[in-house]
């Protein structure tokens, strides 16, 4: 058992070292090297699509999609408070406006019932993002946005490897992004994937990930486009990843289903769905919310779990709160009521991949004292 318990750590014990190893022999280390397409050529098929573009991080691939379906200045686009920064970020910096809809307070994901009363003339596209291993309700958002013949940007950051009625996460989009962040399913250090179907749109996402380079005069450029390109050695780390996903979303499982036998006696916590609709949670964090009248701050509760050497970290803070985004929001007197009490009581325990079960264990215990005091 380890001194300090992590909220996350990878698991980097299958072919990493050895793919790494091939990298530096061969000496391609930069975006041109053979393991970049091996891991856009496994992450397509998981996701059976027929186009993948791998990218630096979760937040190009982001601003890559928002740019790719065509939103622009003017546009709005629809999507959850209750998510990181960075999908606000990628349609404010299109120079869009961003859209918020509110968190479901059992899934925390965005009330799809919601979607449709937040539509205008202006609305372009909705982001669904999916929240800490359980999936947006997709087949209603996707019956919205075909019936105002709205694109989708699909954020599957969160749940690799996961389905949504048999169908996998990554598939539902026109346009889809995944992270490979040190904390998700499968890492790349910093990475990401875009994920497209159609071949025009594929052409546009090459293009712009690659400086929007010249076909046939190089350093001629028609577009604004950015360096978003892995390096080999990332995606080298990614294939070996990927080759172990399925053993990975079975240890995230268990993790998952541990802690909540564990915790399934607390009354003052509410515990993650084990199921949702036509999703099984994936468990890409082990998260709870406070429902203590006399506990109303998560802070306190991670304090003390830190004085005990377990590490934890809070909930999303919403985009319609943040300082940053004060200026962008459509209506500043907007409330969203689950996304603040989410925030403010929410926090998640350690669910790394290396996690073991008496970790798991002593963390529950002391959750349960604290909470009882």
């Amino acid at each position: 058992m380890k001194d300090f318990i992590p909220v996350n750590q990878p698991d980097l014990t299958g072919n990493e070292k050895k793919y790494l190893q091939e990298c530096v022999d061969s000496g391609w280390i930069s975006s041109e090297g053979p393991f970049v397409e091996k891991l856009e050529i496994g992450m397509a098929e998981l996701c059976n699509r027929k186009h993948a573009f791998a990218v630096c991080n979760g937040s190009a691939a982001l601003e890559l999609a928002v740019k790719a379906i065509g939103v622009v200045k003017g546009d709005e686009v629809i999507m959850p408070t209750f998510t990181i920064i960075s999908c606000a970020l990628a349609v404010i910096r299109s120079g869009a406006t961003p859209v918020y809809v509110d968190a479901d307070p059992k899934t925390w994901n965005m009330v799809v019932e919601d979607i449709e009363a937040k539509i205008t003339e202006r609305t372009k596209a909705i982001m669904a993002v999916h929240i800490y291993g359980l999936t947006v309700d997709m087949d209603p958002l996707l019956s919205i946005a075909k019936k105002y013949q709205l694109k989708v940007i699909e954020d599957a950051a969160e749940v690799i490897g996961q389905t949504y009625d048999g169908k996998p996460c990554g598939t539902f989009g026109d346009i889809s992004t995944f992270s490979f962040y040190p904390n998700k399913h499968i890492t790349t250090g910093e990475g990401g994937m875009v994920l497209v179907n159609d071949d025009e749109l594929a052409t546009r996402c090459d293009s712009l990930r690659n400086l929007s380079f010249g076909k046939s005069d190089r350093f001629i450029h028609k577009e604004q486009g950015w360096n978003f390109r892995i390096s080999n050695l990332q995606a080298a780390i990614g294939v070996a990843q990927l080759e172990r996903l399925d053993q990975f979303i079975l240890k995230k499982r268990e993790i998952g289903l541990r802690y909540g036998k564990l915790l399934s006696d607390c009354p003052n916590i509410q515990l993650p769905l084990i199921r949702a609709q036509k999703v099984e949670n994936i468990f890409w964090v082990f998260g709870i919310v406070l429902n203590n009248d006399r506990i109303k701050d998560a802070k306190q509760i991670m304090k003390k779990l830190c004085e005990k050497n377990i590490g934890t970290r809070p909930f999303f803070y919403p985009m319609h709160l943040q300082p940053a985004l004060k200026e962008m929001r459509k209506d500043p007197n907007l409330s969203f009521s689950i996304s603040e009490n989410l925030a403010a009581r929410g926090f998640y325990l350690p669910s790394g991949l290396t996690l073991l079960d008496e970790e798991i264990s002593k963390v529950a215990e002391a959750l349960k004292f604290l909470l009882q005091k």
